[in-house]
C-alpha cells in the first residue's frame, strides 16, 4: 500500500484512504501518532492486540476516509510521515491538514484507492480478472461502505 501511495503522490495525485481516525489522534493539533498518548502509564495496563486482532474483536475498524496529499521520505525513500487532508473544515490541524506518522499508518490505515498504474502487476492481474470477493455484512473491511 505504501509503495502505491508514494508513487501516486510523487505524480501529484492524492490518495484516498480509509482508517480508524479515533485512535491516537489529537483533532485540534491534527496529529495521528501511536506515541501521542501514554495509555499504558496512565491506566497501568498494556494494550497488546495486533492489527488483525483489533479488527477481529471489533476494537478497531474503518471509521473515516481522508486524502494523502504528501509524504516525507527518509534518505532510503521510506515514508516517515504523511500529510493528510481532512474533510472536517479548517479548524483542526493546520487549516484542515494533519500529520500522520508512518507507524500510525501501519496500525490504523486499512485501505487505499489509487489508479491501477501504481499497483503491482500481480494486483493488476487480480483486478483485471474481474473476480470480486463479496464481503459478509459484518466484515470490518466494509465499515466505510455501510
Amino acid at each position: 500500500m505504501k509503495e502505491a501511495c508514494i508513487k501516486s503522490i510523487k505524480d501529484d495525485n492524492p490518495v484516498w484512504f480509509g482508517c480508524d481516525v479515533g485512535k491516537h489522534f489529537h483533532r485540534d493539533l491534527g496529529v495521528m501518532d501511536t506515541e501521542l498518548f501514554d495509555y499504558e502509564m496512565f491506566y497501568d495496563t498494556g494494550f497488546k492486540m495486533n492489527k488483525a486482532e483489533r479488527l477481529e474483536y471489533g476494537q478497531s475498524q474503518m471509521t473515516h476516509a481522508m486524502l494523502f496529499t504528501g509524504v516525507d521520505l527518509d534518505k532510503n525513500q521510506n515514508a516517515v510521515k504523511w500529510r493528510v487532508e481532512n474533510s472536517w473544515g479548517d479548524k483542526g490541524g493546520n487549516k484542515g491538514y494533519h500529520i500522520m506518522t508512518d507507524k500510525w499508518f501501519d496500525e490504523y490505515n486499512y485501505e487505499i484507492v489509487v489508479h491501477k498504474d501504481y499497483i503491482s502487476d500481480e494486483l493488476n492481474e487480480i483486478f483485471e480478472s474481474g473476480e470480486a470477493i463479496p464481503l459478509k455484512p459484518w466484515d470490518p473491511m466494509g465499515a466505510l461502505a455501510k
